[in-house]
């Protein structure tokens, strides 16, 4: 590996999908310990909200935007990237071709993912999707059966296709008034 700028820059590590909060946990320790701090600075796991709908109760959870990166900012030192490289549960950095230097991520791209992961908006994970068959279980639709048509996730609305006064009639409703026929 050849000696590469020291510049401050963020870059993606690969890591083992479902660890990527305990990988950024152990760099943080690992820059401590091998008294990197001044250039090790800090590492981030994008995440945003969603509001999911199971078993007709919303909740709202962080989800993972890219599950199996972790995103680090560092100078990149032959020293900061064999201990970033070592780390158990890392298993290279993104931006590496074989035998050439790990790129940086653009700044603008940083930027957008923190926007992205600070912004209010919710989005809801409906356990559904188009063509299932379901129960209205709630409003003033409730006993009817019909198929869904099309689905909301921003609003956690459904379209569903319902046959009343015999034809077919679209109603929109919330993902929580249904459950699925068996």
């Amino acid at each position: 590996m050849s000696i590469l700028q020291p510049v401050k820059n963020w870059y993606i590590i690969n890591v083992h999908v479902g660890h990527e909060e305990k990988v950024a946990e152990q760099i943080k320790q690992r820059a401590d310990s091998l008294d990197l701090a001044d250039k090790i600075f800090g590492t981030l796991v994008p995440k945003e909200k969603q509001v999911e709908v199971k078993n007709g109760k919303k909740r709202v959870v962080n989800k993972r935007i890219f599950p199996g990166y972790v995103f680090i900012q560092m100078v990149m030192l032959e020293e900061t990237w064999f201990a970033v490289r070592n780390t158990p549960g890392v298993t290279g950095f993104a931006s590496a071709v074989s035998g050439q230097d790990p790129q940086p991520v653009p700044i603008e791209e940083v930027e957008r993912i923190t926007k992205r992961m600070e912004a209010d908006i919710t989005q809801h994970k409906v356990e559904h999707k188009v063509g299932d068959v379901i129960n209205i279980n709630d409003g003033p639709f409730k006993g009817f059966d019909g198929a869904i048509s099309e689905i909301d996730s921003q609003k956690g609305k459904l379209k569903v296709m319902v046959n009343m006064f015999g034809r077919e009639t679209p109603v929109e409703i919330d993902a929580l008034q249904v459950s699925k026929l068996s």
